[in-house]
């Protein structure tokens, strides 16, 4: 598989190359202080004709027909200007100047994109400044709106097949990025995700709709020197869709297989002549079902920001997304025994008619930028998360006994459970940005503070039903057939066995029906995220990025406090106190105009809940410390519409938790040697000319655990992180007809790789499958647009294939979906 997807990759190229003749306009693009500006957008108005400038501030579009046209050249930080050209049959080129903007040195991303392609130049989150991706020493790869697009992917799980090394670790908005597990739900440490580079957290149980995202970034290995605890392999920017000053409207309508029906609309523009107050409006509706049984989707997304420009030196923005979904929880796919993932069809769902999961989900965030002179500027935001769900759920746990407390593997035991939970953050962050020349060294230079709260309130709390029935009414935990006399029984299939709390589900059956649940017996179950619960983090750091003539360096330097209140709201509670320093140093070296060479060594780490921290799980424990060593080359090629990055990189991280898988404590766990993960990655993106647009990627990974020094963690010795192939790789492209006779249609294809993987550790393979099949996805769709309308179909799974994107045990198997249509209409006015 490797040598195919190396082939695709040569072929690609090799017919790219042949790609680049016809009339030809180009140029260079400055500031007004005659500095060349790369990655600036060139764009011909209503056209496709699209590009971007390289790193001499050069750029070029092919093939472009005679005629006269607007010239649009933006970029972020200047002012965007348009020019009146006309191609003829000779080339043509054209030089601009742009003015400086008010918004030049900003915190979080707050200028609308005006690029309209696959390709994003310029990123926030990896530097938390505007920087060319180029110029950033550490591997950051995005999916912009137009390709969620054209692929018609709607929810996470559908934008990280486009990047290296990131693939799905459950249904829910869980992922792995290198190998280590990133969780964006609830719980009592801080998520690892962002929004406009600010922290926030999901619901994890399901993924929401992400209409009103701009694009998606995943900025490779520890970004601990920027903000604070993170995941050592990486961390997810939600960046949104931000105020436009030109007029934008867009309404779509979206239907398909599993009687899926959405309707979305993006309004943006001037809210008065002076355009110093902007808007833009993102509204989204879904009403689906699923191929898994019993499952579905009722959603509502209200997403408006605003945008006011009092002064030319200052911008405020405000911000808010709300999402309310009902729909129930999937846990995944039982099987009999532990072995056969075919043995029950993959819409095989142990949830019944009662269950349901509501849940709603707020972000709202204020941020300023106020330049103080031209060469420094004050950045601050906030973001405010808040979190509601209410939940009934029947799921399985093991296999019903008999009476000899033999497994019966086609009936699965289940426990009911029903929970509140509400749980808030707030993120804030403010800094100076200055721009400081000493001789010909050029720094770039931030200094600030961050503070983040997590908050589980009094008031959320969950009841679970399980365990079996005793004749005198009680309930015991387990059954123990040496005391048979004491359980009550009932006839299953002719043979009398044990008496559950909650009914069994019986797989060879597959039947569904409401259930009398004012029959089960409760008590109170404390997990993590009904817990009352408090954390805060405080940091300080400074960061200096140092430009000397081709060579760019970055070093940056953090201070992390990190406080967590075990015991929150009794008399015993007790503050538990973690802290770090965070180096960070990267350079970049300009090879030539198309070729930057860099590397990067940065560190991480991460706080352990403040549950393992008690003496039944045998702590208290150290924090999680990674570092990251990572070394490539970014590269742009075809006037700079085309970029390229491939990387080699060593992540390692000490003192992560696993279950030390002692039968007379569940609870216990123990810090293994080390977690270690290493590999190479290929990332291709942009539009290879105007009517071909693509982006391949594939990554190897060797992720696995070692160090460990006998006992109970040398079960985990030297395997492979579960749900982390080694191989990945996935390839799309569009294409679309711009002659007379086929102009408006197009078409897209695409394939998506991924290799076998553990789905849990072999230490525990009595209990589960060792390992998921690879598979390959094959995805096509078409296009045609007429004037401000365009059908598209999107067709997913071509061979229908089944796969599975990820698992726990042999109760909990998550299986990918089979084919599926998906048809959207799309006016734009």
């Amino acid at each position: 598989m490797k040598k195919q997807l190396l082939l695709i990759f040569l072929l690609t190229f090799s017919f790219f190359a042949e790609a680049q003749t016809g009339n030809r306009l180009s140029g260079r693009i400055f500031n007004d202080t005659d500095e060349i500006l790369a990655g600036a957008t060139i764009q011909l108005e209503n056209t496709s004709y699209r590009t971007s400038t390289n790193s001499e501030g050069t750029f070029e579009l092919l093939q472009v027909k005679p005629g006269k046209y607007t010239l649009i050249v933006s970029v972020v930080g200047y002012q965007t200007q348009k020019k009146a050209i006309q191609i003829e049959t000779k080339d043509l080129i054209v030089n601009i100047h742009l003015k400086a903007a008010n918004e030049s040195l900003q915190t979080v991303e707050i200028t609308g994109r005006v690029e309209k392609n696959y390709k994003t130049s310029v990123s926030f989150g990896g530097t938390k400044t505007a920087t060319a991706i180029k110029d950033v020493p550490q591997s950051i790869q995005y999916v912009s709106k137009e390709l969620m697009q054209d692929q018609g992917a709607v929810r996470m799980t559908d934008i990280v097949k486009n990047v290296s090394g990131v693939n799905q670790y459950t249904f829910y908005d869980d992922v792995s990025i290198r190998g280590f597990r990133n969780q964006g739900g609830v719980g009592s440490n801080s998520s690892n995700q962002l929004l406009n580079g600010l922290r926030t957290f999901n619901g994890f149980w399901r993924q929401n709709l992400l209409n009103y995202l701009e694009r998606v970034e995943v900025i490779k290995g520890p970004a601990s020197a920027l903000f604070g605890n993170a995941n050592p392999g990486g961390t997810i920017n939600k960046v949104t869709k931000k105020p436009l000053e030109n007029d934008r409207k867009s309404i779509s309508f979206q239907t398909g297989s599993n009687n899926t029906v959405r309707a979305n609309t993006d309004f943006t523009g001037p809210m008065n002549k002076d355009k110093s107050l902007l808007y833009r409006l993102n509204l989204g509706y879904e009403n689906a079902n699923s191929f898994r049984d019993l499952l579905f989707d009722k959603n509502v997304i209200i997403a408006p920001s605003l945008s006011y420009l009092p002064s030319e030196k200052t911008r405020i923005n405000l911000d808010a997304v709300y999402n309310k979904s009902n729909s129930r929880l999937d846990r995944g796919q039982s099987i009999f025994g532990s072995t056969d993932l075919y043995s029950t069809p993959i819409s095989l769902n142990v949830a019944d008619i009662n269950d349901y999961l509501n849940e709603e989900t707020y972000m709202l965030t204020a941020s300023l930028t106020h330049q103080i002179s031209k060469k420094v500027s004050f950045n601050t935001s906030y973001l405010r998360t808040g979190y509601r769900q209410d939940l009934f759920e029947h799921r399985s746990t093991a296999f019903a006994l008999d009476k000899k407390g033999k497994e019966i593997q086609e009936l699965a035991f289940r426990r009911a459970s029903m929970r509140h939970n509400e749980q808030f953050s707030d993120s804030f962050t403010g800094y100076i940005n200055a721009d400081i020349n000493t001789g010909k060294v050029k720094h770039q230079l931030v200094v600030g503070y961050d503070y983040n709260k997590s908050l589980i309130p009094q008031g959320s709390s969950q009841q679970d039903a399980t365990g079996y029935r005793l004749l005198d009414g009680t309930i015991a935990s387990r059954y123990v057939a040496k005391d048979s006399t004491k359980y009550q029984f009932y006839n299953y299939k002719g043979k009398m066995i044990p008496k559950p709390n909650v009914s069994s589900f019986d797989l060879s059956a597959n039947k569904h029906s409401l259930q009398d649940i004012n029959g089960y017996v409760y008590e109170a179950n404390n997990t993590d995220v009904v817990v009352p619960f408090q954390s805060q983090q405080h940091s300080m750091y400074v960061q200096d990025q140092i430009s000397i003539n081709r060579l760019k360096v970055l070093l940056g330097l953090r201070y992390d406090v990190f406080l967590s209140d075990l015991g929150y709201l009794t008399p015993n509670v007790s503050r538990i106190r973690q802290h770090a320093l965070l180096p960070r140093i990267g350079a970049t070296y300009e090879v030539n105009a198309n070729i930057n060479a860099y590397a990067t060594y940065t560190t991480g780490y991460s706080p352990q809940n403040a549950s393992s921290q008690n003496a039944l799980a045998g702590g208290p424990f150290d924090p999680m410390e990674s570092y990251l060593m990572e070394a490539g080359l970014k590269t742009d090629w075809f006037g700079g519409r085309l970029s390229a990055t491939a990387s080699v990189y060593k992540i390692q991280q000490k003192n992560a938790l696993y279950n030390a898988l002692d039968p007379d404590n569940p609870d216990k766990m123990i810090q293994i040697g080390k977690d270690i993960s290493k590999g190479i990655e290929f990332d291709i993106v942009g539009n290879v000319s105007p009517s071909l647009s693509i982006i391949a990627t594939y990554a190897y990974n060797n992720a696995v655990l070692r160090g460990a020094q006998g006992g109970a963690d040398s079960l985990y010795n030297n395997q492979q992180k579960p749900n982390a192939p080694k191989n990945q790789g996935s390839l799309w492209a569009k294409y679309m007809f711009t002659g007379r006779l086929l102009n408006g249609l197009g078409f897209g294809a695409g394939a998506y790789y991924v290799g076998d993987r553990t789905f849990g550790f072999q230490g525990q393979k009595n209990i589960l499958p060792s390992k998921g099949p690879s598979y390959l996805l094959l995805n096509a769709a078409m296009y045609y647009r007429l004037d401000r309308a365009q059908i598209q179909v999107n067709l997913n799974n071509l061979t229908n294939k089944t796969h599975w994107v990820g698992g726990y045990d042999s109760s909990r198997l998550y299986p990918g979906a089979p084919r599926n249509l998906l048809t959207t209409i799309t006016y734009d006015f």
